[in-house]
């Protein structure tokens, strides 16, 4: 969960206590989350709250230009409840809007962020001023920033791979990218093709997704774990761009705290009992770069042209290459050469005259595939008629940055042997010989087929609804909905249930499911263990004591703890296996996740189902 996601649920309470129903005047305002330090350079929520109405305005953010203002959604946090008091039942409605933003400073020091303007139903608000301490992080040579671009020169719309490689040689825990080229004007941002399969995705913020391989390496003489991930920038206008550095801040280990008085009045126990990882926040920045960006010419333009820039090549293959007129003929184009081949569109055919005037080119078209460096189309199409005796030449027009001009690869043409069809007449399908019966219609006079005459034959088919009503046949058509009724509703009525009674349910169980999935993480990967053992740890508190488990922090857990079961020493280790856990994710060494911490967690949670007051 990013930071902002985190920022919209500790609002929740906020919002919950400030009271407010469907007929309440409107009031707008604005509010910055300080759970935790704001850094230079990182991203932090500011959210838009409208009190008494749950739509969304139109927000003027003209006056925080200077923090590059994204959009982090919006949510509607309305509320409804119902009491009864001496059996009468009231209905209070409370409605709001959040409307989030991130917003970056790169400045250290008190910020203070202007009002805006919020546009509701035709009528204008104005937030409050907001105050915000920026600090500014440390910095240290355990961290290292390389930002590359694939070209130091090109031409409007020429993807250019930007490569972002992150070093660590040192036990971080949280960190946070702050990249200007992906959140500002001068790009068309693309992601290129996936080629590690096991790279995974992360948020950069702004709801940018980046795809991150990570590796160990050697950098500057240290082990370190690379992080590293790729973005195509695509140029929208000509001129000089000078691309800001990047950066990331992170948390770093810098040693160990004692969360509790010394009992045995030993520094050799101090490692086993209390002691907690410090954090400090710290920054490393990459070098400014700069690309110059060239106008395409408007001389030379082929009327294909849609925007391709670099070096391609275009080949096809047909199969079968001997059909009959009308059989389907699967025709492959492989378009290639590019290093990033998502601006290729499918090959326009139907624009090829010779093509559309011999052939049947369907107007679907199947999803295109990127293959061995080539992306592949796959259509079927049919021939007109037996005088055709290839596939024509299929064109593919572009510019070359290199040459500095228009280019047109053409794919070579493919042999056909068509064979002429015979088109079926009523004739054909009916037979050549076919005559019209002429033959009166005779009555069988004898045999199973007979045809009878006499009235005997007749049958009483009268109906009674009396009769009817009492029938097993009708009996079952009316008694059984009827049957089905009761039941149904003897059903209802034994297993009713509440929502106090489903999160009743959920609290006494939570111990022992919380118990049973963790003696099963043993016989995870040693990757995921620690990942499951924070999970089912928050998961737990969520369960017991009424809270959004995937909004839980190791802090949080804490808290309801020392609330809940008034144990400050079990409230201390909850937190610290969850936070180890959580770091141990991108630490510079595999930690590895140890029985004993899980006996631990059972043990602890054993404890607060004792302690608990709920």
């Amino acid at each position: 969960m990013n930071s902002l996601t985190k920022s919209i649920f500790m609002l929740l309470p906020f919002l919950v206590f400030l009271t407010g129903s469907a007929k309440a005047a409107v009031r707008v305002f604005a509010q910055v989350d300080a759970s935790k330090a704001i850094y230079v350079g990182e991203s932090f929520g500011y959210h838009i709250i409208i009190d008494g109405d749950n739509k969304a305005g139109q927000v003027d953010l003209t006056p925080l230009a200077q923090y590059n203002p994204q959009s982090a959604g919006n949510r509607d946090v309305s509320q409804t409840s119902i009491s009864i008091i001496n059996g009468r039942t009231t209905k209070n409605i409370t409605k709001r809007y959040v409307m989030s933003y991130s917003l970056v400073s790169n400045q250290a020091g008190q910020v203070h962020l202007p009002p805006v303007t919020v546009i509701l139903d035709g009528k204008n608000y104005q937030t409050n001023p907001v105050k915000v301490n920026i600090l500014k992080p440390g910095t240290t040579d355990q961290l290292d920033l390389e930002v590359t671009l694939s070209e130091q020169r090109c031409y409007v719309g020429q993807p250019v791979i930007m490569t972002v490689k992150f070093y660590i040689s040192a036990d971080i825990g949280d960190f946070q990218f702050n990249i200007p080229a992906l959140t500002g004007s001068d790009f068309y941002i693309e992601e290129p093709d996936i080629t590690n399969q096991q790279a995974k995705e992360y948020n950069l913020g702004n709801g940018i997704i980046a795809h991150v391989s990570q590796y160990r390496t050697v950098h500057n003489g240290r082990a370190s774990i690379l992080l590293s991930f790729s973005k195509v920038l695509i140029p929208r206008y000509s001129g000089e761009i000078v691309i800001p550095p990047a950066s990331v801040s992170a948390d770093i280990a810098v040693g160990r705290t004692l969360s509790r008085d010394r009992f045995f009045g030993d520094d050799f126990f101090d490692g086993f009992f209390g002691a907690q990882k410090e954090y400090k926040r710290f920054m490393v920045s990459s070098q400014p770069l700069k690309l110059t960006v060239l106008p395409l010419p408007e001389e030379g333009r082929p009327s294909g042209f849609y925007g391709l820039v670099g070096q391609y090549s275009i080949e096809a293959s047909a199969t079968p290459t001997k059909v009959n007129v009308g059989d389907p003929i699967t025709l492959t184009i492989k378009v290639g050469g590019g290093k990033y081949l998502k601006p290729v569109q499918w090959p326009a055919l139907e624009e090829v005259a010779e093509l559309a005037n011999n052939f049947k080119i369907p107007s679907e078209k199947a999803s295109p595939t990127i293959e061995n460096g080539y992306k592949v189309f796959t259509q079927t199409i049919r021939a007109n008629n037996d005088k055709i005796s290839e596939i024509p030449a299929i064109p593919l027009a572009f510019f070359d940055a290199n040459k500095g001009k228009y280019e047109i690869a053409k794919t070579k043409p493919i042999k056909l042997d068509v064979l002429p069809t015979k088109i079926l007449t009523q004739a054909d399908i009916e037979g050549l010989d076919f005559k019209p019966v002429n033959k009166k219609v005779e009555a069988i006079k004898k045999g199973l087929s007979a045809n009878y005459e006499s009235l005997d034959v007749l049958t009483n088919q009268s109906f009674s609804p009396l009769v009817a009503a009492v029938s097993a046949p009708y009996l079952l058509i009316w008694a059984g909905p009827l049957a089905l009724l009761v039941v149904s509703s003897l059903i209802k009525l034994f297993t009713y249930t509440t929502p106090e009674k489903v999160a009743d349910r959920r609290r006494k169980t939570a111990a022992g499911k919380a118990v049973s999935q963790l003696k099963q993480i043993a016989s995870y990967s040693a990757k995921q263990r620690n990942e499951l053992l924070a999970s089912t740890m928050k998961q737990y508190i969520g369960d017991r004591f009424d809270k959004i488990a995937g909004s839980l922090t190791s802090n949080d857990c804490f808290d309801v703890i020392i609330s809940q079961a008034d144990d400050k020493q079990s409230a201390e280790e909850y937190k610290e296996i969850i936070a180890n856990c959580e770091a141990a994710r991108y630490a510079s060494a595999e930690q590895v996740c140890e029985s004993s911490k899980i006996e631990k967690a059972i043990e602890l949670i054993k404890t607060i189902e004792k302690k608990s007051r709920k």
